[in-house]
């Protein structure tokens, strides 16, 4: 989906650990001008589901998986497109999503994850610039996943706890 990217972080270790960047204001190719008003720190369980909702005022989402692992979609309504991203400490990566997509999480695996969250806009406690649906609203039919037009789950309401592929 336009908009939506994904950029490899690289670890850099020696023997106390490892350092990473994680966002730069001069990785153009994922940020291009757009520049963080806030930082958010989410932990969830195991199988937590955190969805849906959208921004209508530009703002724009950066998520990083720094414990556990998380499953990440984003869809549009128009379009019927959803992409779907696994994101996790072992696959360290910086996913954006633009916040007029509706979009959510899933924490996966048998450990809490722990996400670090960048936003262009700051929170409004009293308007906050966000539309809500519930988790399982049976209205959410991906006509494509991740630019896939076929497969088990095309035309049926999303089902965030699908059984992964074997």
């Amino acid at each position: 989906m336009e908009g939506v990217k994904v950029y490899k972080l690289k670890k850099f270790p020696d023997e106390r650990g490892f350092f990473c960047e994680i966002l730069r204001q001069d990785w153009k190719d994922i940020i291009g001008e757009e520049w963080i008003a806030q930082v958010n720190l989410s932990y969830s369980y195991p199988e937590m589901v955190r969805a849906w909702h959208r921004h209508l005022k530009g703002q724009v989402d950066y998520f990083i998986v720094a414990k556990g692992a998380m499953k990440i979609c984003a869809y549009d309504n128009e379009t019927k497109q959803l992409d779907e991203i696994v994101a996790s400490e072992h696959k360290l990566q910086v996913v954006r999503i633009p916040g007029h997509y509706w979009h959510g999480t899933k924490t996966v695996g048998n450990e809490p994850s722990l996400t670090i969250y960048f936003v262009t806009r700051l929170y409004n406690y009293t308007k906050p610039d966000e539309k809500r649906r519930p988790w399982n609203d049976p209205t959410i039919v991906p006509a494509e996943i991740n630019g896939k037009k076929d497969g088990p789950r095309i035309g049926k309401p999303w089902d965030w706890f699908y059984p992964p592929h074997k």
